[in-house]
């Protein structure tokens, strides 16, 4: 059973709470606000990094009276069907679930930064502080909520069952940022009944939306979906793809990039190798002064 969310832009009002529950519930520092020359005005940030997994991006675009009118889009891992990330790493980093999102084990990540690369939404971030080797840092649809136990609730000394216990355990795996959006412009659930609901609101508001569901066949479906009242490619969402056959890498090496991507590869190892020798030097360093 594959799970996804679907986002409707005519409910966002670019709060940032989603913001603001990811980085709650996954221990992130804040990170500045930047004013950016796009018109897109005041975003605080206006990019993935190892601390911001999902931003909210605004845009300033043409209404059908020629006022201006904003279009907020949250942004975050898509959780592709076609994994180009998956491709190119060497190390094999990244995987699909049974969920339907898009994993990663970090401490396997080299650095070579390949992923960035392919990722059609320069998604992925290279996190190399404090680290003795570099991690890959994004969304991981918060996989963690699903894999804790939530049987065995108690409330007031009392186990939690029946309908209680399946209301707990829905609210309990929902992603954090859905739970955090106060319009109800995220909503949780299994792919294919989001799919319906996106369909039925298109046919309740002729109209208000275009006629096109991001993510439902975009690199073999996507886990976020969208609704929006304006043209995709407006708001900032790559319609075209290389197909997948081009990008493909040969043996987890990207053939577009062929010996720069194993060079990059090698070279990350190589450094991450220097620094822990590096380390190591000065911590023998140390105990010799000490003596």
């Amino acid at each position: 059973m594959s799970y996804a969310c679907l986002v409707d832009t005519t409910r966002c009002i670019g709060c940032r709470a989603c913001q603001i529950a990811c980085k709650r519930s996954n221990k992130l520092e804040a990170e500045e606000i930047e004013l950016l020359d796009d018109g897109g005005g005041y975003r605080g940030p206006a990019r993935f990094s190892p601390r911001t997994r999902t931003y909210v991006s605004y845009h300033e675009l043409s209404g059908p009276d020629g006022k201006p009118k904003w279009v907020f889009v949250k942004r975050q891992c898509m959780h592709c069907n076609e994994l180009r990330c998956a491709d190119v790493c060497a190390p094999g980093v990244f995987w699909k679930t049974p969920l339907g999102a898009v994993a990663a084990h970090e401490s396997q990540c080299i650095g070579c930064a390949a992923c960035i690369d392919e990722c059609p939404f320069h998604v992925p971030a290279i996190d190399h502080w404090g680290l003795d080797t570099p991690h890959i840092r994004k969304c991981d649809f918060c996989l963690g909520s699903w894999e804790m136990p939530v049987d065995g609730i108690r409330v007031n000394g009392r186990p939690l069952a029946g309908e209680a216990l399946a209301r707990h355990r829905k609210s309990f795996r929902t992603p954090a940022c859905v739970k955090g959006c106060p319009t109800g412009a995220l909503k949780f659930g299994r792919r294919d009944q989001l799919l319906a609901e996106a369909r039925r609101r298109m046919a309740a508001a002729p109209g208000k939306y275009v006629d096109h569901i991001y993510g439902e066949k975009e690199l073999g479906g996507l886990g976020w979906l969208y609704l929006a009242s304006a043209p995709f490619k407006e708001l900032g969402f790559p319609t075209m793809f290389v197909p997948r056959a081009e990008s493909k890498g040969m043996g987890a090496v990207d053939r577009r990039r062929g010996t720069l991507a194993s060079l990059g590869s090698a070279a990350a190892t190589l450094m991450a190798g220097l620094c822990w020798l590096f380390r190591r030097r000065d911590e023998i360093r140390g105990l010799h002064e000490n003596e």
